[in-house]
């Protein structure tokens, strides 16, 4: 009965403040569904951080696009951590940067200060959206460098938005980007200097500090675990970044990312592309490895009518996924981003989170139940 009578709350509360109050809102129907899966966090959805934006695209007879948003417990305010995510814009903002470079293209190649390897950039970016390659990822890092990323998001008007340190690498915040050889395709080469980021102040939001404790060296640290030294993206800046990759003439000229068409048409192609279509084991990496929403709760096939442009992120309890989903076949598309945090025993770096019993099956619940509901709003 208790917990009847919070999910009514939680009904309630949505209906009050959680979404703009349109009326076919998909995503409140959604998020008091009584499955199960969705159930198990909207009871308590405070306790998992979660946050959702969901948006409905409307083309008109002259094909332009627009906007339809709707959004639960949006607050850029509120701190996550934005794991892979952050590839996302790494891996755009190096071909523009490369298309600033003359006589150069994406299968133009790199070596980076201090080792003999050459990397092309084609490459590293399937690597990227593929797998999540957090190798290929830091790269790109070296060539992008800190601070023409930053600059450039801002400038875009994404301003909720700080890469601050590398992932999963020693010295990872080393604020000096390695020196970076180009290999240009007249066979010329560029020497790119190293550089030295200009000085990042910590972040002040909210929800910076999580959990009760945290693990270091093995040992338990009885302090709520503090991120103010790490990325920020938040799920705006994100849903905005994915919008205007994959619908660039609905933005200003200088909020968009400057690419070539080939070079947009191969970033669009790698983030809808399955690992195993990209050379990887389909057992390891299997189609739902990279796409939460809808398929992160099984490892069977995905249906080849759909196809899911999105970057995933991971680690620190917490589960992201950016996605445009499309259906050809029964002429559906929408966008969805969400973030949430399973960390029940709440603490940090002790690899007991809940990703395979809660939020995973939510993530694909959630992209399920939209896109049912979405096709059924065809078949009406």
């Amino acid at each position: 009965m208790k917990k009847t009578i919070q999910f009514l709350t939680i009904q309630l509360i949505f209906f009050i403040v959680g979404c703009s109050s349109f009326n076919k809102n998909i995503l409140r129907e959604t998020l008091t569904s009584q499955k199960e899966k969705i159930r198990s966090v909207m009871e308590k959805p405070e306790e998992f951080e979660l946050q959702i934006i969901y948006t409905e695209i409307i083309r008109d007879d002259n094909h332009q696009v627009k906007f339809k948003d709707y959004t639960y417990n949006l607050n850029a305010k509120n701190y996550f951590y934005p794991a892979s995510t952050v590839k996302l814009p790494i891996a755009v903002l190096a071909l523009e940067k490369l298309n600033s470079i003359r006589k150069t293209s994406i299968n133009s190649e790199f070596s980076i200060e201090g080792t003999i390897d050459k990397f092309k950039f084609s490459e590293e970016i399937s690597k990227v959206f593929a797998v999540s390659d957090n190798d290929a990822s830091n790269r790109l890092l070296e060539f992008v460098g800190f601070d023409y990323l930053n600059k450039s998001m801002t400038d875009k008007g994404l301003q909720d938005f700080k890469v601050i340190h590398r992932l999963s690498t020693p010295d990872s915040g080393n604020p000096v980007t390695k020196g970076i050889i180009l290999y240009k395709d007249d066979n010329s080469v560029v020497e790119i200097p190293s550089v030295i980021s200009k000085p990042r102040a910590q972040l002040q939001l909210e929800k910076m500090k999580k959990g009760i404790g945290y693990m270091k060296d093995d040992k338990l640290i009885s302090t709520p675990f503090d991120f103010s030294g790490k990325n920020y993206y938040s799920l705006e800046s994100l849903h905005s970044t994915m919008k205007r990759i994959v619908f660039p003439e609905a933005f200003k000229e200088n909020q968009r990312f400057h690419l070539s068409k080939n070079d947009r048409e191969f970033i669009l192609f790698s983030l809808q592309n399955l690992p195993k279509n990209a050379g990887y084991d389909p057992v390891e990496f299997y189609d739902g490895f990279g796409k939460f929403l809808m398929f992160g709760d099984t490892k069977s096939p995905m249906p080849e009518n759909i196809k899911i442009y999105n970057k995933v992120g991971d680690a620190y309890g917490t589960l992201i996924d950016c996605a445009y989903i499309v259906d050809e076949k029964n002429k559906i598309e929408f966008m969805v981003s969400t973030t949430i945090l399973v960390n029940k025993d709440g603490i940090f770096n002790d690899d007991t989170y809940e990703y395979e019993e809660i939020g995973l099956p939510f993530l694909a619940e959630l992209g399920r139940q939209l896109y049912d509901k979405n096709l059924k709003k065809k078949s009406n």
